[in-house]
């Protein structure tokens, strides 16, 4: 494409691609429809089909000075023959000072106008006019033809300047933009930052250092015959507590997510709660399961141990059934027990419940609880399904 058409856009583009066809085939229709002579038509279809070897069909050979050169050339050779012929052809001439301008840069455009004019001019028959009335007409081409390529090339160099300053403008708001994101990013982080290290402190104070000294004292009492396993079983609970702990606080994966995605990970999060609980629980999953979000996967599974620890505590209950749904946009857990109930607004401020709903409803998603006395307990946790290449 040409500087020309590249500064005036697509309406421009199509009338400069066809403007040498018509220029060339119109007159030679009107003179051969006047006088038939093959000789015209002939020399019309060569300036045709020399145009559209060079600029239509390999328009990346205009990139090459000596091409551009040739090609203006040769075709102004065939226009004059063609106005030497019939004057009608002078028309044609128009798409040359368009051509001069669309291919050759700088003055080399207002050359290629004098020539063509002074070749129009030269081509025409002379009529009786004198050699000074000829360089008058020349004169004049030029300077008509000049006047009108500067005018249009200062229109279409300001639109290029335009269009030059909205994509500055343009890529400078998105970097501002950018650079905002960042010192957002960036406060946030520095805030979770400060809330990790007073949470790491008063975990290593409190949390960490009670679970390590029961730890101890589990494994100081060694084996006991009539309560080896329960004891093991308690060891274990501490243990990975306190891993959980250390992992929180450094903001990882839950361990459970290390190396398996969601739905294994809640099937052994419930095979360990129904040991150490003794009560059964079952994991069945619907849908299509796909990795998601790291903070999506966390928060299903932090709400399903909430859950399950909350039936531990207080349902009562025969059996525990978790329910993992995968839809098109959205990921829902249900956990659903056949215990003692609660009454809702009572338990509503409870933190576990208060924790899970927090989770949830930052990532957007809804938490509901169904629930009465006697009647048993199902929450139900519904969070955007974003897939885990929105992490990188």
């Amino acid at each position: 494409m040409s500087r020309w058409a590249q500064a005036g856009g697509g309406h421009w583009e199509k009338t400069q691609a066809a403007l040498p066809y018509l220029l060339v085939l119109i007159p030679a229709l009107f003179s051969l429809l006047r006088e038939w002579r093959p000789e015209a038509l002939a020399l019309a279809l060569f300036a045709v089909a020399w145009h559209w070897s060079l600029v239509t069909a390999h328009p990346g050979w205009m990139a090459r000075p000596w091409v551009v050169l040739v090609y203006f050339v040769v075709l102004l050779a065939a226009v004059a023959a063609l106005v030497r012929i019939d004057t009608v052809f002078t028309v044609t001439g128009v798409g040359m000072f368009v051509q001069s301008f669309a291919l050759l840069p700088g003055l080399w455009a207002y050359l290629g106008v004098a020539g063509t004019v002074g070749v129009l001019v030269a081509a025409r028959p002379s009529d009786g006019r004198t050699p000074v009335e000829l360089l008058a007409s020349c004169v004049v081409g030029v300077l008509i033809s000049s006047m009108v390529g500067l005018i249009i090339k200062t229109i279409l160099g300001q639109n290029e300047r335009l269009t030059e300053t909205g994509l500055k403008l343009a890529a400078l708001a998105e970097e501002n933009a950018n650079l905002q994101a960042r010192l957002l990013t960036q406060a946030r982080e520095a805030g979770m930052l400060g809330e990790r290290q007073r949470m790491a402190r008063e975990i290593h104070d409190t949390i960490a250092q009670s679970l390590t000294a029961i730890i101890t004292q589990l494994e100081a009492l060694g084996d006991v015959p009539e309560a080896g396993a329960r004891l093991e079983t308690i060891r274990a609970l501490a243990k990975e507590s306190l891993t959980e702990a250390r992992r929180s606080v450094q903001a990882l994966r839950p361990a459970p997510l290390e190396d398996a995605h969601l739905a294994t990970a809640l099937s052994g999060i419930a095979e360990r709660w129904s040991l150490a609980s003794g009560m059964p629980a079952s994991v069945s999953v619907t849908g299509d399961p796909r990795p998601l979000h790291t903070e999506v996967e966390s928060t299903l599974l932090r709400v399903a141990q909430e859950a399950l620890a909350n039936v531990a505590k207080h349902a009562a209950a025969g059996r525990v059934g978790l329910t993992l749904s995968y839809m098109e946009d959205v990921v829902a857990l249900d956990v659903r027990d056949d215990g003692s109930g609660f009454v809702r607004d009572r338990a509503a401020n409870g933190f576990g419940l208060v924790a899970m709903r927090q989770r949830v409803t930052r990532l957007a998603g809804t938490l509901e609880i169904e629930t009465a006395p006697g009647q048993g307990t199902g929450i139900s946790a519904t969070v955007p399904a974003i897939p885990a290449d929105a992490e990188r």
